[in-house]
């Protein structure tokens, strides 16, 4: 659907869009796309076929003592968003979403917790 370069350009317009006192606060924490999640990855979140994104590290809002520690890591995967989205602008509103919600894992929200905050977001937007 796009290019490697284009793709990757959507997933800085998604971090860009992150207000600026979230991003601020990010700490210790790398962002990479991959075309599709690793068979660990998968087995991992028990899901086949739907893993857009994800986040693997060590929540801020649990963190002790946390040095000399590799940085936490989200994954945006490229090949799964592709397939699910209908055409360029749902491409981008998948990407925008996937960078939230994988960020908002880093500050410690669960599944639920997103699902929540995701709601609000969407009504504010609206």
């Amino acid at each position: 659907m796009l290019t490697e370069e284009g793709f990757k350009q959507l997933v800085e317009e998604g971090i860009k869009d992150i207000p600026e006192r979230i991003l601020k606060n990010m700490g210790n924490v790398e962002i990479c796309i991959e075309e599709e999640p690793n068979s660990f990855q998968v087995k991992r979140l028990k899901e086949r076929g739907n893993v857009l994104g994800l986040y693997e590290g060590v929540p801020k809002n649990i963190r002790c003592s946390y040095c000399f520690i590799l940085p936490d890591k989200i994954t945006i995967f490229r090949k799964p968003i592709e397939r699910m989205a209908k055409d360029k602008e749902d491409l981008k509103r998948i990407v925008k979403d996937t960078v939230w919600h994988e960020i908002a894992h880093h500050f410690g929200f669960s599944e639920e917790g997103v699902r929540n905050l995701s709601s609000k977001r969407n009504k504010n937007e609206n």
